[in-house]
């Protein structure tokens, strides 16, 4: 059992925007946070313009993979970030929730998936700051 928090990011495929928010999270936290990200009908493999807008700033995501959500990590993780996820994501009494309103970037490229990196990386930043001294 870790005493650091857990932040899981869902999104639908777990291709874009839950793996940027993963990415700016770990690279914004170090391992002061316990970053997880999921997704409610996960894709083969990560969008290219996701990784190539990440890799703009620096971050390389190409480590991670597209997961299932789990019941287990959501149950035991602090915080769920859900981004267009529906009704597929799971509610757990007690667990604080954001519902991000962020555009897919499945099938775009790399200079329309810029603006929701970056829009991504506000939220982020916020969250970490609402942390406070958990994180």
């Amino acid at each position: 059992m870790s005493d650091k928090p857990a932040v899981l990011f869902v999104c639908v495929h777990n291709a874009g925007r839950s793996q940027m928010a993963a990415g700016w999270l770990r690279h914004l936290a170090g391992d002061a946070v316990e970053v997880r990200s999921a997704g409610s009908a996960p894709a083969e493999t990560l969008n290219p313009a996701a990784v190539a807008a990440m890799r703009e700033v620096g971050i390389d995501i190409t480590n991670q993979t597209p997961r299932l959500l789990e019941y287990a990590t959501a149950e035991s993780s602090d915080v769920i970030v859900t981004m267009g996820c529906g009704d597929t994501c799971p509610v757990f009494p007690g667990k604080r929730y954001e519902d991000w309103k962020l555009d897919d970037p499945a099938g775009k490229d790399v200079d329309a998936v810029r603006p929701i990196r970056d829009d991504i990386r506000t939220r982020v930043e916020k969250l970490l700051t609402d942390l406070g001294p958990l994180a």
